[in-house]
């Protein structure tokens, strides 16, 4: 099924708004800079695969990343049910203009 222009302009719009909210996340923020941390110290090393702060800067992406991915998909999962029911309540309130016809 195709979206009509006008919806998919809303769509990306929120998709572009939620991310930039997401981005000024403190708690996201937080990791972010820890995750900068230890990617920084990840090259002090030589073998970098190899030590320990490899698998720390490794972790620390893999949390902020699932922070990010969390954040995007509850987002989304709330405003598909607000459109849902946004368009359920329209349907239903024409069915009930029809029915008094």
């Amino acid at each position: 099924m195709d979206f009509p222009p006008w919806m998919q302009r809303a769509i990306q719009e929120r998709l572009d708004e939620v991310t930039v909210q997401i981005e000024h996340d403190p708690e996201l923020s937080r990791v972010r800079g820890e995750t900068d941390e230890a990617f920084d110290a990840l090259f002090a090393g030589k073998d970098v695969e190899q030590t320990s702060e490899y698998a720390e800067w490794e972790d620390r992406y893999i949390v902020s990343k699932g922070i990010e991915n969390e954040r995007l998909y509850m987002q989304g999962l709330r405003d598909g049910i607000q459109l849902t029911a946004s368009l359920l309540g329209q349907s239903m309130l024409a069915e009930r203009g029809h029915e008094s016809d």
